[in-house]
């Protein structure tokens, strides 16, 4: 058979129709005898289905005579820290991250927590776990493990606390597994002498998620983040997805920073600790961050959009840091994986060196390079629709790395399928004209959609 939940660089699926209790423990096994491991690292999120696919992720290991290693309740990139710190053989996650409530996944890594995609891993580990019969059961073993204190640190380390200034914080985990990894985080904060305060919103986990699930990148999601921003009085709000592998930004007005004007201020940070270096960006909202990356003398990578691909360039090219306008960012010295607390952090800190408020700090970077935001379509032929506007666009500079990238002298845009949902999803930015950016969102997406109406 031929397992449905596996993706170009994760797994995910609706449960009990792509992914069940019974697959999970296949996964489990196809996972061990793919990466020839021994010792493996697990942790979970909070839903309610996360605890029993662990469970059977955990039996397939073990049958596989696989050490696992469990962490149990933590985010994904606490795995990924796991995996590295512990020395393990691979890492994985179950985490449905900001999918619906009927969904749950996967993410993986091997030994030193680099990614596993399709081409690396996850295209072998689908065959084998369709086959029909693993042979043998093995002998394996469970343990409970803590690495929560060792991460803070590493964590933590990023930041110059000499340079932080007194800051009101206001965060939103959603009720998903943040909250107590950042009550980890602010504790040390505390014991560093750090200025800083904050404000706790939907803290608790809560796989139910009475709050809905926690997507800030909606922007229907964003307004409980914003108001609550400007109620308290904060300096800076911050909110989390589910598994807390991307962060957002709001600044004092309780505006919501896109994360692509994000990518260019933490790559000014890294740039001036370290002059010349590499910084890897997605290729859907280039503009700004490459002008931010010229402007700081370092030198700008494309690389396809997703965590397997962003890591793996970061890891070919040495990249200090890199970035996606979805909101994740990349570290080197976080083993070339993404981080939702790293980020917040290095904010805090660029805006007690500079004086300046987040606002201050994006204003000028999001009226030179205005962009429509991610637009999504339910599309039944992507390729055809992509072929469409192609045809529309003739004379265009065009990229194919990811989708196409079209370039004109004043504006550009990107149009790609979605490796995860049923979507086609555009992004289109210009030089400092809003007003264009709106009528190219519209004429495109009036190809779209005549050609499926």
């Amino acid at each position: 058979m031929t397992l449905t939940c596996f993706k170009a660089y994760d797994i995910r699926g609706r449960l009990g129709i792509d992914l069940d209790d019974g697959i999970a423990f296949r996964i489990g096994r196809a996972f061990a005898r793919v990466l020839g491991a021994r010792r493996v690292v697990l942790g979970r999120d909070c839903r309610a289905s996360s605890e029993g696919l662990a469970d059977a992720v955990a039996a397939g290991l073990m049958a596989e005579g696989v050490q696992v290693l469990d962490l149990g309740l933590c985010g994904t990139e606490e795995v990924y820290f796991a995996t590295d710190h512990l020395g393990a053989d691979g890492g994985i996650a179950v985490t449905a991250s900001h999918n619906p409530m009927d969904y749950n996944g996967m993410k993986m890594v091997r030994a030193g927590a680099a990614p596993v995609g399709w081409e690396t891993g996850l295209s072998a580990m689908q065959a084998l776990a369709g086959a029909d019969d693993f042979g043998p059961v093995g002998q394996g073993a469970r343990m409970a493990v803590d690495c929560r204190a060792a991460y803070v640190a590493r964590v933590l380390s990023f930041v110059d606390t000499t340079a932080l200034r007194p800051l009101h914080i206001l965060v939103n985990a959603g009720n998903g597994t943040a909250g107590p990894t950042f009550d980890a985080i602010a504790a040390g904060l505390v014991a560093m002498g750090a200025p800083l305060r904050f404000t706790r919103l939907h803290h608790a986990p809560d796989g139910s998620f009475p709050h809905g699930i926690p997507n800030p990148l909606l922007p229907e999601n964003q307004p409980v983040t914003a108001k609550a921003v400007v109620t308290a009085g904060a300096d800076l709000g911050v909110a989390w997805d589910g598994d807390f592998d991307r962060c957002f930004l709001f600044d004092h007005t309780g505006a919501f920073v896109p994360g692509e004007y994000v990518v260019g201020l933490l790559a000014e940070v890294f740039l001036a600790k370290e002059p010349g270096a590499t910084v890897v960006h997605d290729p859907r909202v280039v503009l700004g961050t490459q002008a931010a990356i010229a402007a700081a003398g370092g030198v700008a990578v494309q690389a396809r959009t997703g965590h397997a691909f962003l890591k793996q360039a970061l890891r070919d090219t040495g990249a200090v840091y890199g970035g996606e306008m979805s909101a994740h960012h990349y570290f080197r010295d976080f083993m070339a994986c993404d981080s939702g607390m790293i980020p917040w952090l290095l904010v805090a800190e660029l805006m007690g060196r500079t004086g300046a408020s987040l606002a201050d700090l994006s204003a000028a970077r999001r009226a030179a390079f205005p962009s429509s935001g991610e637009i999504n379509f339910r599309v039944a032929h992507a390729a055809a629709s992509i072929a469409q506007v192609r045809a529309a666009y003739r004379g265009a500079e065009v990229d194919d790395l990811d989708g196409l990238s079209f370039t004109f002298p004043d504006w550009r845009f990107n149009l790609r399928a979605s490796n995860t949902e049923p979507l086609l999803r555009l992004n289109v930015e210009s030089r400092g004209d809003a007003a264009l950016v709106t009528r190219e969102v519209a004429a495109i997406s009036g190809i779209i959609t005549q050609g499926h109406s």
